[in-house]
This record gives structure tokens, sequence and C-alpha cells, in this order.
């Protein structure tokens, strides 16, 4: 009798014991040291292979999977991580299309975080640009057609008034990072409404791949308020709010409250806003900085990649900063936020005023040279750079006439104009250089590719590969006719963004400073070596990518305590970022 009621017994005392392990298992794989990670007991031996905090496939030992109860549920062999990390890689080489291997790895991360940010961090050059630009940006085209599960949330504006009770709706209690975005200016593409999900969705993957955030703690969110996309309003796959963008007060009042709302349920995160249009990422950012812990990546973080691109190519070239004459294809959030990082640098090295600095800037918007003379009423994010030198009557309305007039030493584009930089262009500001014996600096920033300014060939085919060349997407090398072979180099924000984020989220900075910002810039262009320099190379190979974020984040929060935002008393800062970022690795139940 007692042995029946024992064994009556015995499937609860499995589950409760299955319950007990896997609790277990979150707490020690997911955990920052010093932060509580939030604990999920499933009951179902399916739960655990169907979430991909907790699944590890075929690496669960044979122990475990009588503990939990996965016994015939998986072939017998235990495998590594290595050789799963195999597996993925030569089913992945078997599909040809880059969508295809976006929506692979999407589907990986969806079952198994572990093999997918192990699968990133080892692989990461040939998989950055599929799980981020340039081929995000075809999977945000498509994404009403490739979608499957849920991977963020939605904050749509039927919402308002009930925001901060749907944020307890996503299913993790603690969040480090938020990716926000409206969708409003995805890329180079324009308008995308919820299709935008797939940047922050690919945004948070590099935070984990390149930072070290924990993945169980990064929430994607987008803020739905229609879309002004006509096709998308059209389709009948469109998943977001069919009906023009709701603008103004209405839309910042939505924003005031999700940000109260997460600063009430994750008082410690992080938030990043992204591809918001010019009006609403500067709007935004200002609004906000200085209340919550935040920053726009496409102003300040693209500010801080190119000035690290930019002071390479200065010392590549052997001249000073402030003898280059600047034109710079858009004058939008990406454009001025270029311009202004890149001034304050120059006002910083030869000791002038930011606006003798900015003297060296010639921006280009869709009516040709920011002037004050021109006799339209400008955005305040244009006004700092509108040249005083150009009369009323003597307008240059075509970049080949602003390079014609200048005889530019740099041309940076971030116009989204593809094909900008055309042969007649180009060739003419390099004949200009010439006359300066200096050598052309061409950054074709554009994404995604489709959207370049000019290729890294025809750049280099147009000035005799004499250009110091930069771009937003990857080029392939370019071989001269003596056989000499150059690599185009990649200004990514990838190289800024994750060290940025995590030094001021580990470190619980109060805000985001310009000057954290431009320390983020300068410690990436310390990465660089002479070697690099002298190969064309200006940013230093993605492969290192880990080192070069924990370097940057030491860099944002040693200044972070100088400017008084970071209180915490750190000893070897470095160790503390280090010692604190996730590495996929599976962990054993006991």
């Amino acid at each position: 009798q007692i042995m029946s009621s024992f064994l009556k017994l015995f499937p609860a005392l499995r589950s409760n014991l299955r319950s007990v392990v896997v609790g277990s298992i979150q707490r020690r794989s997911y955990a920052h040291p010093g932060r509580e990670m939030n604990t999920h007991y499933f009951k179902g031996s399916k739960e655990i292979l169907t979430n991909a905090v907790l699944n590890k496939g075929t690496a669960f030992s044979q122990r475990e999977r009588a503990m939990l109860g996965l016994r015939g549920l998986l072939p017998y062999t235990e495998e590594p991580l290595e050789v799963q990390k195999a597996r993925v890689m030569w089913q992945m080489k078997r599909l040809k299309e880059p969508i295809n291997k976006y929506i692979y790895l999407s589907s990986l991360c969806e079952r198994n975080h572990t093999l997918f940010y192990y699968v990133m961090q080892e692989n990461l050059e040939e998989l950055m640009p599929i799980v981020y630009t340039p081929t995000v940006g075809e999977a945000c085209q498509n994404f009403q057609n490739i979608w499957r599960q849920t991977e963020g949330l939605y904050i749509c504006e039927k919402f308002k008034g009930n925001i901060r009770h749907v944020l307890d709706d996503w299913p993790m209690t603690n969040v480090d990072i938020i990716v926000l975005t409206d969708g409003s200016r995805i890329l180079g593409l324009g308008d995308l409404g919820v299709n935008g999900m797939g940047i922050p969705i690919g945004k948070l993957h590099l935070y984990v791949a390149a930072a070290g955030f924990n993945p169980a703690r990064v929430l994607p969110v987008v803020i739905d308020v229609g879309t002004n996309n006509e096709h998308l309003l059209e389709s009948p796959f469109y998943m977001g709010l069919r009906k023009r963008r709701t603008e103004g007060e209405a839309f910042y009042s939505l924003v005031d409250e999700l940000m109260d709302g997460i600063q009430d349920k994750w008082p410690n995160a992080l938030v990043q806003f992204e591809d918001f249009q010019n009006e609403k990422a500067f709007g935004t950012l200002e609004r906000y900085r200085h209340k919550y812990l935040c920053f726009n990546d496409d102003i300040q973080g693209t500010g801080a990649v190119t000035l690290a691109g930019f002071i390479s190519a200065i010392r590549r070239s052997g001249h000073k900063a402030s003898d280059q004459k600047i034109v710079l294809l858009g004058a939008g959030a990406s454009g001025t936020g270029v311009a202004e990082m890149i001034a304050q640098y120059i006002a910083k090295q030869d000791n002038i005023s930011v606006e003798q600095a900015r003297s060296a800037f010639y921006l280009i918007d869709t009516k040709g040279l920011v002037t004050e003379s021109r006799g339209d009423r400008l955005a305040s994010h244009k006004v700092p750079f509108a040249r005083k030198d150009i009369p009323a009557d003597g307008q240059l309305t075509s970049l080949l006439e602003v390079v014609q007039h200048v005889k530019p030493t740099v041309m940076i584009g971030l116009s989204g104009d593809g094909g900008a930089f055309n042969e007649e262009i180009v060739r003419t500001m390099d004949a200009g250089c010439q006359e300066q014996n200096c050598a052309p600096i061409i950054f074709a920033l554009s994404n995604p590719t489709s959207k370049a300014e000019c290729t890294f060939e025809q750049a280099m085919k147009w000035t005799n590969h004499r250009c110091t060349f930069a771009a937003g997407s990857p080029f392939q090398p370019v071989t001269s006719e003596d056989g000499t072979q150059y690599r185009s180099p990649q200004c990514n924000n990838m190289y800024i963004f994750p060290g940025l984020g995590f030094g001021a989220w580990v470190a619980e900075a109060k805000e985001v400073t310009d000057k954290m910002i431009m320390a983020a810039a300068m410690a990436l262009s310390e990465c660089v070596t002479d070697a690099d320099i002298a190969k064309g190379l200006l940013f230093p190979g993605l492969k290192d990518i880990r080192s070069i974020s924990a370097q940057v984040a030491t860099a944002v929060i040693t200044q972070g305590m100088e400017d008084g935002v970071v209180h915490q008393s750190i000893g070897d800062i470095h160790k503390f970022v280090t010692d604190r970022m996730y590495v996929p690795a599976y962990q054993p139940v006991r």
C-alpha cells in the first residue's frame, strides 16, 4: 500500500522537482552578479525545449534529461556547443539568399538563446551583415510576410492611458535595455510602420553579442501610431494601425506615458532611440535625455563612429583636422549629428571655438547647400551649420556645384540617395584634392547597400586608388592592376553603441552626456593600429568586438565619473565591465 501510494505521487514529485531545477537553471544562467533574475517554473518537459532561455537541445546530459523528463524527446547523443554551432553553420551555408539566412537565424534565436549567441559571437564578421545591415533592411520591408511570433512589445496608441499595465504583460520581470523606434525612418527606406520592429530586434542581437547584455533582459519596442506608407496601408498582411501617423503633441504625449511607465517598472533600464524621423529624433532626445538614461544612436552613435573613422583618416592623410573642408550630403539627424561631433573634436584638438570649427562644414539637404541667405525656414538642427558666406543670388543647389565651389578634402554621404557620389563628382573632388596635395576622404555611409552614395570599387577606380574610403555597408575587396588588394572599412555604429550602452547601464549612470559620447569615439579610435592605418583600415576588426566594447564601456564610465553622472565607486573599471558581460555557455543542472 505504501509503494502504491508512492507510485501515484511520483509524477507530481517529479514535476515539482523539474520546476525547482528549471528555476535553478534560469537563475544561474542569466543573472548578472548582484542582480536578481526573474524565475519562471515550467512543469512540462516540452515547455523547457521550446523556451529559448532554458533550452539546451542535445546538450542536456542524460542525468539532466532524466531529472527534467526529457528522455526520449531528444536523440541520445550528448553534444557540446561547438558541435551544435557547426551544425547551425552547415545548415545556414546551404541557404543562398541573405533573407533566408536571416529567417533561419531568427528561428534559431527563438528556440535557443545560448546557441544563437554562441554562433553569433564565434562568427560575427560573417553573420553581422545577416542579422543587421544590410539584410535587416530587406527583413523590415518584408516583416509582415516573415513574421512568426512575438519578439518584443508593440505599443499602440490605442493603449493610451493604460501603457504602464501593458508593460506588465512582458513576461520577463527585469529589463536592462530597450531599443525603441516608431518605424518612421527605417535606415534609408523611410516609413515602415510596425515593420520597423526588425531594427530593435537586430540592434539588441548586437548588444548581446558585442557587449554582453543579458539576452533574457533585453526588450525591443515599436510605437504604433499609424503609417504614411500607402503601400503598407493597402497591404492585406500589414499588422499595424491602418491610419496615417499621429503627429504633434498627441505623439509626444504617448511617448511621455511610455517613458514614465518604463521608468516606473524598470528604473535602471537604458533606452536607445532608433530610426525616428528627423524632427522626432531630435525632439525625443532633447525631451528625455536629462530625465532618463537614454541616447539616440542615429544622432550620437553615428556621430561617434564617424568621428572615430575621421580621426583614423586624418592620421592616414598626415594633415590637420582643422585644415579639412568637409562636404556633407544629408542634413538630417545622422548628418548633423556627425557634423557636430567632428566639430566638437576639431575645436578641442586645435583649441578653437566650436563656431569656428563648424565653418569647415558645407551641409547639403534636398534644396542644396544650407545657407542663411537661402530664403527658407531652416530646421533648428541645421541652423548652426548654415553658411554665412554665400549671397542670396549665388545659391548652390546641387552636389556638383558645391564640390566645384568648395574643393572639399572630405565628402560624407548620409542622404539615403543611392549613387549620389557619381563619377563626375568623385573625379572633380579628386582633381581638387590633387591641387591641394592631398588624397580625398570619401565616406559613403547610407544604408542599406542599395542606398550607398557610391561603392568601394567606384571610389577607388575614379580616384586611381588614391582615396581613403569607408562605407556604412560591407563591400568586397578591390584589387588594382598591380595586384594590390584594398579592403573597404565599414563605418558601423556597432563599434560604438554596444560599449556605450553597456557602460552607461552597468555603471548605473543618471544620463548619457555629450562627453561620454566623445569618450566612446576616442576609445574606438585608439583601437586602430598604425598597421591598420597603413592599409587604409580605419576601424579595428569585428572579431575583436568584445574587447573593443569593453574599452569603449571603460572610457564611458570613466568620463561619466568625471561628469558626475556615475556615482558608484569603481576600482578597476575594465575588470568591472568584463566581469559583468554575458557569456553564452550552458550551465549544468544540479
